[in-house]
């Protein structure tokens, strides 16, 4: 059984001091770093891009996981790989050409990931599959922190597990994104989840290493 991987996400830390907020949950048990990129385009609102990525890199060795939610991911692939990126996830709804992007990221030997948001099916991802390391089903509209879990995506992260297994494809993570906390963990889990991202549940919890680890074993 795999062990579940905890990406707390950085939209929700205290970006007045966004360096040490990432080295404290890197201390604190994180798996991952979820780093959400918006251009203001492809989601109503905007982050930062790959300058600012740079630079937190600094405060952590942990594995950089970077949820591009912008309309022209394959543009900025090269950026955000030099910027210290160890996983690149996009989403299938973009203008990219979804081959050539995942083609760049594999290219830099990056792991390449695909998203889905709310009302899109999940057959969406199966043509690329044999291509990605992980797919992100997003349990919220993405662009927005703070969002109620959608319950109805567990179908989804069930179908994609149902279609790797057919195709024999066994080192598939499922990641999911959006209300997760100690009790929908539960939920995602059982569904198949391998990869939890959140954010209040963790920047906002009083003792850090307790809400990952109560995300972890939930």
């Amino acid at each position: 059984m795999k062990k579940t991987l905890i990406a707390p996400s950085i939209l929700s830390c205290d970006f007045s001091k966004a360096g040490n907020e990432i080295a404290d949950i890197s201390a604190c048990g994180a798996d991952w770093i979820h780093i959400d990129v918006m251009d203001g385009h492809f989601v109503p609102n905007i982050t930062f891009g790959a300058p600012v990525m740079k630079f937190f890199r600094s405060y952590s060795e942990k594995f950089f996981d970077v949820h591009l939610m912008i309309s022209d991911p394959l543009f900025y692939i090269n950026d955000f790989v030099k910027a210290g990126a160890d996983g690149i996830t996009f989403h299938v709804e973009c203008d990219s050409d979804i081959d050539a992007t995942i083609d760049e990221i594999n290219k830099n030997g990056k792991m390449a990931g695909l998203s889905v948001k709310p009302k899109t099916p999940a057959e969406a991802v199966f043509p690329y599959l044999d291509k990605i390391g992980m797919v992100l089903i997003m349990t919220v509209e993405p662009g927005f922190g703070g969002q109620k879990f959608m319950g109805d995506m567990m179908p989804k992260i069930e179908a994609i597990k149902a279609e790797c297994e057919k195709r024999g494809i066994k080192d598939m993570l499922i990641q999911v994104d959006g209300g997760i906390n100690a009790d929908t963990a539960a939920l995602v889990k059982k569904a198949g989840a391998d990869v939890l991202v959140a954010g209040s549940a963790v920047f906002g919890a009083e003792d850090r290493k307790e809400a990952i680890e109560k995300l972890r074993n939930a």
